[in-house]
């Protein structure tokens, strides 16, 4: 049982660290790319970025799933194996699952809602509405771009803590001796 909850473990971080990179290296840059231009002509800008839009919210579910997951292996560990939650460890779990959650639900609706403004119908926002929403749109991307590399970085690093686990305790309470 112990080998199957590890071996679940390490696969979820795995998929969870591949989509990272997947997305961040592949998918991204495609939905920007050249190709992608002259396939879209005229109207690359606006779709490109509705489709992009639609993407990162099914990232983001990944996302949840594979964050629900290293948590409920966390607590069978905790629980099964009776081993004490590490707290590098636990942080850096949470700490991933804050930015997933900021990042799918409060950044992406925000990119959501100045895409639509500034590539939405002329009759429903003005010129200067259009170019604030450009501005906000591309500052905004930045943040969900490095709150997107930090993501990364943690899940890589939490993969390496989780498949290289530390060595035994250091100190074994009497009560595991039995005589």
């Amino acid at each position: 049982m112990i080998v199957l909850l590890r071996l679940i473990c390490v696969l979820n971080l795995a998929v969870w660290f591949g989509a990272c990179v997947f997305f961040t290296v592949g998918v991204a840059p495609a939905l920007f790319s050249d190709e992608m231009k002259g396939l879209l002509q005229q109207s690359y800008p606006a779709l490109s970025g509705r489709l992009a839009i639609l993407l990162i919210s099914r990232y983001y579910l990944l996302h949840y799933w594979c964050a629900a997951l290293a948590l409920l292996h966390q607590l069978a560990e905790r629980f099964y194996l009776g081993k004490p939650l590490q707290r590098i460890t636990l942080g850096l779990l949470i700490g991933l699952c804050i930015f997933s959650l900021l990042g799918g639900l409060w950044l992406q609706p925000k990119l959501k809602k100045l895409h639509a403004a500034q590539y939405g119908r002329s009759d429903l926002y003005s010129l200067t509405q259009r170019s604030q929403a450009a501005t906000s749109f591309k500052t905004w991307h930045g943040v969900a771009f490095l709150m997107n590399l930090l993501v990364l970085g943690g899940t890589g690093f939490y993969l390496w803590r989780v498949a290289n686990p530390l060595d035994t305790p250091r100190f074994v309470p009497a009560s595991k001796f039995r005589s």
